[in-house]
């Protein structure tokens, strides 16, 4: 019942976060729609400047409120908490630090480090293969007809 206690809080600060995102980003977007081009050029540098930043966070807070938005559609599901990577429970302690979080901390490191939830670009997941019919029989590596350019 503690989880489900949780849950139901988090879903109000998710609500909360995704209404504040709403109207700040109604804000940034109306105030880039009517920068003033009057002024020297000191003055138009700092406000290309000013533009520029504004720009970043609303991007950036644009895409915390798609994240929030996919959490709330998670929690009418009854998916929200539920690792994408191992579907594991994500830890309540980490779901009050990052509500929007789709990962447990384990899954998370993994795509920081390697780029995805694969692993390493490139690397073989031996416990996905398996073994069938021919290509099962035992073979040597001089077996293998390797295309190499003549120089």
């Amino acid at each position: 019942m503690a989880r489900r206690d949780a849950l139901l809080r988090l879903h109000q600060t998710l609500v909360s976060r995704r209404d504040e995102l709403r109207k700040r980003l109604g804000v940034n977007l109306g105030s880039l729609r009517a920068a003033d081009t009057m002024g020297d050029a000191a003055d138009m540098a700092f406000d290309a400047g000013s533009e520029e930043v504004n720009s970043q966070i609303a991007e950036f807070e644009s895409r915390e409120l798609g994240q929030i938005e996919l959490s709330l559609q998670k929690l009418r599901k009854g998916t929200y908490g539920t690792c994408e990577g191992c579907a594991k429970k994500i830890p309540v302690a980490r779901l009050n630090a990052l509500p929007f979080s789709s990962t447990c901390i384990e899954c998370a490191r993994e795509i920081e480090t390697y780029g995805s939830l694969e692993g390493r670009p490139g690397a073989v997941h031996w416990d996905k293969i398996k073994e069938s019919g021919d290509d099962a029989r035992e073979f040597r590596i001089n077996d293998l007809e390797m295309d190499i350019p003549s120089r």
